[in-house]
C-alpha cells in the first residue's frame, strides 16, 4: 500500500509554498515568522498520514520543532535589537552571511549533499529537505526522505534535529529520529582546515525495511514480535574544510557510527567535495566533484567488511540570497555499491545574518 505517496506529495506542494513566501520581503519579522509556519506544514502533515512505532518518537517529534520555532521566535527580537545598536557592514558578493569570518558557502552548515562544514552564524536556522534514491544491481531501489532543522548558537557551537523516512519495496515509514550538536574549535582560519567536531545519536522508531548489511540467517528474518526494529546508533564525525586557491572550496568529513543493539552494525569511512562558483554573479551557481567511501560490518563479519564508494558530479543553485537546490548523481564503483546514487537538496536560512550581504566573491576573498 502506497503509504508515503500522499504524503511526498504534500510535502513537495507546502516546499513550492515556501519558495514563493522566502521571495517574498515585506520586512525580515512577517517573513520569517511566515516562513517558519510554512516549513512546519509538511512536518506535520506528514506525521498525520506516518505511523511512528515507538512511544519515544511520538513524543519527541513534535516537541522539538516547536522548540526550534519558540527558539527562533524568542531569539530574533533580542538579535534584532543588538543589529540596531551596531554599525552594519555590508559587502556585496556572496550575500550569505559569514559564519566567524568564513566564506557564505561553508556557513550554512550543509556545504553539498555528502558533506557538512563548519557552523552555522548565532541565532541563524538552516532547514533542509533531503532526497537520496540508491538503485541497487540487484532488488528494488530506496528512498530516503530527511528534513533537517539545525541552529547555530555563539561560541561557534551548533544543534540540530533530523528525522528520517524510507520508502522501499511498497511499504514506508518513519526510520529514525536524531539530535546533533556541533563545535569548531577557532574563528575561521586560525587552524588549518578548520576542524569541527560533531556528534550525533539516532533513535530508532520504525522497523528495518532494507538491511545495508548481508541478509539474516534463515529463520531469523523476523522476531517472534515482528520484523526487527531499527536500532538506536550514534555517530562522530570530524568535518575539515577550506577555501584554496581563491576559487575552490573543499570539505571532508571522516565518520563512525555503531548500532547499539541488533546486528550491531559498525561503519566507518569519509566522503569529500569540492567546488568552484562558475557564469552566474555572487556566486548563485556552483559544480564540483564529490566522493564518499564506507566500511560496513555486523558483528559477525568484523573480518570480512562491506566496502562502498560513490563518485560523481554536484551542482548548487542559489535562486535567492537564503534559498539553494543541491544535486548530485554519484555511480557505484565496487560491488557493494549501489549502483546509482541520486541527492536532491531543497535548503534555506533563516536568521539576522540573512536579510543582508556579508561575504565577499571567493575571487577576492583574500586580496
Amino acid at each position: 500500500m502506497d503509504v508515503l505517496a500522499p504524503a511526498v506529495e504534500r510535502l513537495l506542494v507546502n516546499h513550492w509554498a515556501v519558495l514563493f513566501l522566502a521571495s517574498l520581503r515585506a520586512g525580515p519579522e512577517k517573513h520569517y515568522n511566515f516562513v517558519i509556519f510554512s516549513c512546519l506544514t509538511p512536518f506535520i502533515s506528514l506525521i498525520g498520514r506516518m505511523h511512528i512505532d515507538s512511544l519515544f518518537g511520538k513524543g519527541l517529534f513534535l516537541p522539538l520543532l516547536a522548540l526550534a520555532l519558540f527558539a527562533y521566535l524568542g531569539a530574533t527580537p533580542a538579535v534584532n535589537g543588538q543589529a540596531a545598536a551596531s554599525e552594519q557592514v555590508v559587502v556585496t558578493g556572496d550575500d550569505v552571511a559569514s559564519a566567524y569570518g568564513a566564506p557564505g558557502g561553508l556557513s550554512r552548515s550543509r556545504f553539498a549533499p555528502l558533506t557538512t562544514a563548519y557552523v552555522l552564524p548565532p541565532w541563524t536556522f538552516y532547514f533542509g529537505e533531503i532526497y537520496e534514491g540508491d538503485a541497487f544491481r540487484h532488488g528494488p531501489p530506496d528512498h530516503l526522505f530527511t528534513q533537517e532543522v539545525e541552529l547555530g548558537l555563539p561560541h561557534r557551537f551548533g544543534v540540530a534535529a533530523e528525522t528520517e523516512l524510507e520508502r522501499f519495496n511498497g511499504g514506508g515509514g518513519f526510520q529514525t529520529v536524531s539530535l546533533e550538536g556541533r563545535y569548531a574549535l577557532a574563528d575561521w582560519n586560525k587552524i588549518p582546515l578548520n576542524p569541527t567536531l560533531f556528534a550525533e545519536y539516532k533513535f530508532g522508531v520504525g522497523t528495518i525495511r532494507h538491511e545495508e548489511g548481508p541478509p539474516p540467517p534463515p529463520g531469523e528474518e523476523e522476531e517472534e514480535s515482528g520484523p526487527p526494529k531499527v536500532p538506536d546508533a550514534y555517530e562522530f564525525r570530524l568535518l575539515l574544510a577550506e577555501d584554496f586557491g581563491e576559487h575552490v572550496e573543499w570539505a571532508m568529513n571522516w565518520f563512525f557510527e555503531k548500532e547499539n543493539t541488533g546486528d550491531r552494525g559498525r561503519e566507518w569511512g569519509f566522503a569529500q567535495s569540492a567546488s568552484i562558483p562558475i557564469l552566474l554573479e555572487r556566486e548563485r551557481l556552483k559544480v564540483g566533484l564529490e566522493m564518499e567511501y564506507k566500511n560496513f560490518t555486523v558483528k559477525d563479519t568484523r573480518g570480512d567488511p562491506m566496502h562502498s564508494f560513490v563518485i560523481g558530479p554536484t551542482m548548487s543553485f542559489r535562486s535567492w540570497k537564503s534559498t539553494r537546490f543541491d544535486v548530485s548523481t554519484l555511480f557505484g564503483c565496487t560491488d557493494d555499491s549501489p549502483r546509482v546514487q541520486v541527492f536532491a537538496i531543497f535548503s534555506f536560512l533563516l536568521g539576522p545574518g540573512t536579510e543582508q550581504g556579508a561575504e565577499a566573491p571567493v575571487s577576492t576573498r583574500n586580496r
